[in-house]
């Protein structure tokens, strides 16, 4: 049944003398009178939470005082007498846990990577930016001698001096070159490895060399684009460089203990921000790095459901027959269980590089020595978007400069032309650096939007000065335009590239203050509500989900974010400073701090030794960066 028939049967029912027993899901997708009869013989108790205020987003009942769910679906909202009329005789328990709190549709994740967060928060953090982690805060660094510091005394609190020590967030364009001698001051004899914020570099202390096998010699046997992305006197790998080396240093900062224990810090994390559900788009192509993923994500106790959409990139390039691409994309399903699952008929593409490199593809030339990149060739990406396209999948992109969205643009309307769909919601991805005629044209294709608005928090000052200039730094990100457009768009992360945290997100929208603390381009600025919308419905919509989550209404999963303050009435300033208390996902009432753990157990596959799942699950990671930056 359609989302409009379905969803109005639901609230005309509740509106009648009959509606109480009319409301749950069965009923809502009944076909005949025998199926209704059946679903009013078993009636379940149903809970009514009060709270301060209920922000539904339901259009016709913007906000209530209380919401009754069975099971894991809401059965109506409203102040709690008309709950409670509406519910009349049936059987009901009243939840006074929100009363001071206000409750707001469930957060998404629209767009976060679960591998390479799990390899991150599993390091000792030193990076540009705040991490409220769920083990302590990691605040941000101030300069080299800061992170020299910090680094120093942890060094010294390992009391094994062989264990390696992994630290991830150092920036060289905001403190300076790091080097081998620099990592070597640190300790001669513990292995140490800097993993670079941008996430495709690292800089290796003489122990890590010793350790890993790392010798002139063998850098002197790679590549000759290898060797020219290395540099042995210092320890630093980037790049290609970075790929050769992967295989002798992945076993000492990959192993599974540490990648499972960085997978529970994500999900730690991800639900102390509100998350209730989340995708990765570009997801995992080693079975046993997913088996992995799955034995903490599938496990009953997840505090979210997690999807995965496929990656069409690595598909394409591996299968020359056009129906063994969409065949072997629809074989993914069966690597999922539980609480994970393949987003069915939906697939992850790439335009050009990232914006963190400036590897972006410009209509007009950059500001200093600046290289746009293509993450596919046209001809690839061409083929794999129309292979996808008359498969009738939803196709995202992954676009960041002017011109990468040319060719995005240029594809879509010439497969629309070729094969007409309706309501394809074809996702521009990330969103960086656009025109205002591109906008019009996203919206007369029917494509929508994922952006990241942090890219202005974090980037706008720097590339004013650097790459952009000021005018494109400032524009970037053009929410506002999207919106007098009437574009949806939504919200994301890219955990870790920023900081998985819905209400941050929203702050960065609404206010566009960047690192120096000024505005920019406050003309894109949005509304609170509008910032709210991208975190919870639109991002919904961009998933063909907006039938089950993203608003408090009846039918819809009884997925809700517990928030101290409401986001749409505190100072604008004060967005990312809320407190969540907790979620309720799926009918389930989850407290920050208090998700047990227990084990999905799906890993029927064959277990690889440490070095390969280590290489593995490094090789993954590292995909997703490269594609990024």
């Amino acid at each position: 049944m359609s989302y409009f028939p379905r969803r109005h049967f639901l609230k005309m029912a509740l509106t009648g003398s009959t509606a109480m027993v009319l409301a749950n899901r069965a009923i809502a997708q009944a076909i005949s009178l025998s199926d209704v009869g059946a679903a009013i013989i078993g009636i379940d108790t149903a809970t009514i939470f009060v709270a301060r205020e209920i922000v539904t987003l339901d259009p016709d009942q913007p906000t209530a005082q209380a919401v009754a769910i069975v099971n894991d679906r809401v059965l109506a909202s409203g102040t709690l007498e008309e709950v409670q009329v509406l519910i009349g005789d049936r059987p009901h328990d009243l939840d006074r846990t929100f009363e001071d709190h206000v409750i707001v549709p469930g957060f998404i994740a629209q767009h976060d990577h679960p591998i390479l967060a799990g390899l991150t928060m599993s390091s000792l953090i030193l990076s540009i930016e705040d991490w409220d982690l769920p083990d302590g805060n990691a605040t941000a660094l101030e300069d080299k001698d800061d992170f020299m510091t910090r680094l120093a005394k942890a060094e010294s609190e390992l009391s094994d001096p062989s264990e390696p020590l992994l630290t991830w967030g150092y920036h060289a364009a905001f403190y300076g070159p790091l080097t081998r001698s620099d990592l070597d001051s640190i300790s001669g004899e513990r292995p140490i490895f800097a993993w670079a914020r941008s996430c495709h570099e690292f800089v290796l202390n003489s122990a890590a060399l010793s350790k890993a096998g790392v010798t002139k010699e063998l850098v002197g046997s790679w590549s000759e684009s290898e060797q020219s992305q290395s540099n042995f006197e210092d320890g630093h790998f980037w790049e290609q460089g970075l790929f050769a080396v992967l295989p002798n240093i992945a076993p000492m900062i990959a192993n599974p203990d540490k990648f499972r224990s960085g997978l529970l810090t994500m999900r730690d994390y991800m639900h102390a921000k509100g998350v209730t559900f989340g995708n990765e788009p570009g997801g995992i192509l080693a079975k046993p790095i997913q088996d992995a993923v799955n034995a903490v994500m599938s496990a009953p106790s997840m505090p979210f459901r997690w999807t995965f959409i496929p990656d069409g990139k690595s598909l394409v390039a591996t299968y020359e027959n056009d129906a063994d691409v969409i065949q072997q994309t629809k074989a993914l399903v069966d690597w999922y269980g539980g609480m994970t699952s393949m987003v069915p008929d939906s697939v992850k593409l790439f335009s050009d590089g990232a914006i963190y490199s400036l590897a972006i593809q410009l209509r007009d030339p950059p500001i200093g020595d600046y290289h746009g990149e293509w993450m596919m060739d046209k001809d690839a990406f061409e083929r794999a978007f129309s292979v996808y396209w008359d498969a009738g999948y939803q196709i995202h992109v992954h676009v960041n400069g002017d011109a990468g969205l040319d060719r995005v643009l240029n594809t879509l309307e010439d497969n629309l032309l070729r094969n007409p769909r309706f309501d394809h919601r074809t996702v521009i991805v990330h969103f960086a650096v656009s025109a205002p005629d591109q906008v019009d044209r996203i919206r007369r294709l029917g494509a929508i939007v994922s952006a990241n608005p942090y890219y202005v928090t974090a980037l706008s000052d720097r590339y004013g000065e650097t790459g952009l200039g000021s005018d494109r730094a400032d524009q970037m990100v053009r929410l506002g335009d999207l919106d007098r457009a009437g574009v949806s768009w939504s919200l994301h992360s890219d955990m870790p590239m920023a900081p998985g945290d819905p209400l941050f997100l929203m702050w960065s929208a609404v206010n566009r203050v960047t690192s120096s603390g000024r505005v920019a381009g406050g003309n894109q600025k949005v509304s609170a509500e509008e910032a709210l919308r991208g975190v919870t419905i639109n991002a919904a919509y961009s998933h063909h989900l907006e039938d089950e989550l993203g608003s408090i209404e009846p039918g819809k999963l009884a997925n809700f974010t517990i928030l101290e303050e409401n986001p749409l009435a505190v100072d604008p300033m004060a967005i990312k400073d809320i407190v969540v208390w907790g979620t309720v996902m799926e009918g389930r009432v989850q407290k920050v701090g208090e998700v047990s753990v227990d084990e999905a157990r799906l890993n029927n596959g064959v277990i690889p030794s440490q070095s390969e799942f280590a290489k593995q699950a490094l090789n993954h990671a590292l995909s997703v960066v490269h594609n990024h930056l």
